[in-house]
Order: C-alpha cells, then sequence, then structure tokens
C-alpha cells in the first residue's frame, strides 16, 4: 500500500503533499537559446510613494523622480508602468500575490495556480545550472516567490549563510555523505514512483485531476536529484567578500552590497539564472542617511513632509541597491555573445502592494529594465475605457520573451507589447 505519510517524512517535510487543487499544465517551452537568459526580480512589502516613483512625463522624454534617479544612466532601457495592478482590494496581506496575480485562497480557478512567474521561468532556464533560482531577503520574508504546490519559498536571510550556499566548497567527507543521501532519496523516489503508478491506475477521473500536480513534484523531485547529483563533485567559484565587512560596523548597504555582488556574480559564473530579492518588512533603515524612524511607521506618514522624506529615503536606497547591481551586469560582457550581461537579464522591481500609507494594493510601481527589451519609457497601461492593465499582462509578455509558448498567464487579457506600452 503507498503509504504517503512515510514518504513525505522521508524527505524531510510537506514538499510533496498531495495537492487538492486541480492539475497544472506547463506549455511546451521552445528550444533553450545557446545565450542564457536571465530574471532578476527586486521586490519591496510597502510599494513606493508615488509621487516620487513615477515621472510626471509620459514617453520617453521624461524626468526621473527622486526614489528611482539612481537609475538616470539607464533611462533609454527601462519601462516604468503607471496603473497596473492584480485589481484587489487594498489592505495587507495581498502583496503576497504580487508575481503570480493569485491569492493561495483563489488559486484553484488557474491553471499555473498561484506559481510565481520567477519559479515558472527557472523551470525553463535553469536545468543546466546548479541552482535552478536563488532567493534572499534579510529578515522576514515579503513571501514573493511560489513554487507548483503553493508553498512560499524560503529565502536566505542571513548573508554568511547564502555566501556558503554558493561559494563554499564541500569536504571530501561532506561530498561522501551528501552522495549517499542522493542515493537514498533516489532509492526512495523510485519507490514511490512504482507505488503511485498503482494508485493513479486505480484512482477516479476527478481523483486523476488532483494528482496531476503531485505527478509534477514527482517528475520535478527527480531532476532535482539528478541535477544535485551532476554537481556535488563539482568546485564552486570561488569571490572575496571581506571587503564589505573589515573595519566597521556591519550595516544595511553593507548587506544588500553583499547580495547583490553575489547574485551579480552568481549570473556571470552561470550558478543560477533566476533570482529574486526582498527587502523585508522588518529591516532597519537608520543606517541610511535621513532614516530615523521604522520602515513601517515611515508609510504612514500623514503626508507629514518630514516624514514622507523619509520614506523616500528608504525606497531610494533600495533602488539604488538594485542600479548598482545593474551597472555590474552593464559593465560585465555577456561571454560568447554581443552587448552585455545587462542586455540578456531581464530586471523588474516593483510590489504587490501599491502604496503603504493607505494600503492600496492598486496603481502598483513596476520597472523593467535591460533583457534586451525594446524599451517604451513611462508609460500610461489604461485600456481606452480608463481601467487599470492587469499585471499579469506583463508577465505574459516576460514568460513569452523566455521562450514559453504561454497564450494566458492567470489574470492577463493581453500580453503587454513593450514597444507600444499597452496590451
Amino acid at each position: 500500500m503507498f503509504n504517503r505519510r512515510s514518504f513525505v517524512q522521508t524527505l524531510g517535510g510537506g514538499a510533496l503533499a498531495l495537492p487538492l487543487l486541480e492539475s497544472t499544465s506547463m506549455a511546451t517551452a521552445a528550444n533553450a537559446k545557446d545565450t542564457p537568459s536571465r530574471l532578476l526580480v527586486v521586490g519591496n512589502p510597502y510599494g513606493a510613494h508615488p509621487e516620487h516613483f513615477f515621472p510626471v512625463q509620459f514617453g520617453k522624454d521624461f524626468r526621473l523622480p527622486k526614489t528611482i534617479r539612481s537609475l538616470e544612466w539607464l533611462r533609454d532601457r527601462i519601462s516604468i508602468l503607471s496603473h497596473t495592478d492584480h485589481n484587489m482590494k487594498s489592505g495587507h496581506g495581498r502583496e503576497i500575490s504580487f508575481l503570480s496575480g493569485v491569492l493561495p485562497d483563489m488559486s484553484a480557478a488557474f491553471a499555473e495556480k498561484n506559481m510565481s512567474i520567477d519559479q515558472i521561468v527557472a523551470r525553463r532556464v535553469g536545468a543546466n545550472t546548479r541552482y535552478a533560482s536563488l532567493h534572499a531577503c534579510l529578515g522576514r520574508s515579503i513571501r514573493m516567490s511560489w513554487n507548483a504546490n503553493g508553498v512560499d519559498i524560503k529565502p536566505f536571510t542571513d548573508v554568511q549563510r547564502m555566501y556558503d550556499h554558493l561559494f563554499q566548497n564541500l569536504t571530501e567527507k561532506e561530498r561522501q555523505t551528501a552522495r549517499q543521501l542522493l542515493h537514498q532519496n533516489s532509492s526512495v523516489l523510485d519507490a514511490v514512483r512504482e507505488q503511485f503508478a498503482g494508485v493513479r491506475k486505480r484512482a477516479s477521473r476527478s481523483d486523476q485531476v488532483r494528482l496531476d500536480l503531485y505527478a509534477n513534484s514527482l517528475r520535478d523531485m527527480e531532476k532535482n536529484l539528478v541535477n544535485r547529483e551532476k554537481w556535488v563533485d563539482r568546485d564552486k567559484p570561488s569571490l572575496d567578500l571581506s571587503e564589505y565587512f573589515q573595519g566597521s560596523e556591519i550595516t544595511i548597504e553593507n548587506d544588500y552590497n553583499a547580495v547583490f555582488d553575489m547574485v551579480a556574480y552568481a549570473f556571470q559564473t552561470d550558478l543560477t539564472r533566476v533570482a529574486v530579492i526582498g527587502y523585508s518588512p522588518e529591516l532597519n533603515y537608520t543606517d541610511v542617511d535621513g532614516v530615523n524612524r521604522g520602515y513601517h511607521g515611515c508609510t504612514h506618514n500623514g503626508k507629514n513632509e518630514e516624514t514622507v522624506a523619509e520614506l523616500v529615503a528608504i525606497e531610494s536606497f533600495q533602488v539604488e541597491q538594485m542600479a548598482r547591481c545593474l551597472k555590474k551586469l552593464d559593465d560585465t560582457p555577456e561571454p560568447n555573445a554581443d552587448g552585455s550581461m545587462l542586455d540578456h537579464t531581464v530586471v523588474m522591481f516593483g510590489s504587490g502592494m501599491g502604496y503603504g500609507g493607505t494600503h492600496s494594493n492598486k496603481n502598483l510601481p513596476i520597472l523593467v529594465a535591460g533583457g534586451g527589451l525594446e524599451h517604451c519609457g513611462h508609460v500610461d497601461t489604461r485600456d481606452s475605457s480608463g481601467n487599470n492593465m492587469p499585471l499579469c499582462n506583463l508577465f505574459l509578455a516576460l514568460l513569452q520573451h523566455f521562450g514559453l509558448e504561454y497564450e494566458q498567464f492567470n489574470q492577463s487579457t493581453a500580453a503587454f507589447d513593450f514597444k507600444t506600452g499597452k496590451a
């Protein structure tokens, strides 16, 4: 008899919990390109102060407001999308839908459930990398990234642990232990696959649908085991981060410089092609010039000029750290291809909340850069009736950019067109 409980316990928890949702269908991906395509998502929990994020002017001839002014050097390769969101009621708790447009409790109605776009892209481009994706949020996670089972992916919250994961080689004893564990897990997976096949033969049509997602999880785990076995005996690239932690107190700037530099180097050495970096709602920004209050407190500013200035300083800092990383990517030639690494890396900054001061989930602050896209500058994405564009329209366009043959993604109505700035 298929012992579901013992299998889940053997593999360490609920990663393969039997789904209650309907099956998910993956579109057929196009053949992989020789040159890597990458995705970097940077998100925060509280959105952005609108007057300091969105330019006043539309089109390509716009002035960058204070929050995004650090991207001035990149102005010809960015798209700023006004009036786009997931059409959700305002309030905390809905920001977790940022990268899918779907809340967990409403996911059954959608083909991809609430799987986030970074994970869909990772399945497309991560097969030949050591890590399919990389996640960091130095503090409590804002839960941006979700797998096919509707489970949020836990990010690295500590710089040292992230460094060890990416760049610290295993000792020979640790490699031997890893090989043994992989062999044991492979044997367990073989046994489960055989028993699962028997369960599926006897299942009703309704149960067959519910079991599809579980079968997908088995296949994903099998691929993961094969990939881990391939890499266990290969040394990792080396990276020296000591310059960030010498001679002075550790600051939030040092920490995020280290995180972004690790991501840039992981891209450069092809450790991964997908990364998600979050700014925790609990981060202390008092190291940033002009900030004396907590992040959440600054969002509830009552339009007090001093408090708004602190909030804008925090949001400007967030974009500045990303901009620094993008400059590194732009200064690095793409191996075996024309252009820079940034030209082959799609970068998106944004949030699942529009503005924390009002708990609004409308008009999300969304900015896309790089990736070789034909960028449109600042665009008003509303349709002719004045309705905000579903953010999933942008996600559909990005999935298609990565070679995924999707005609719809969750709440999308059409693919966003970077040339026209409309869907």
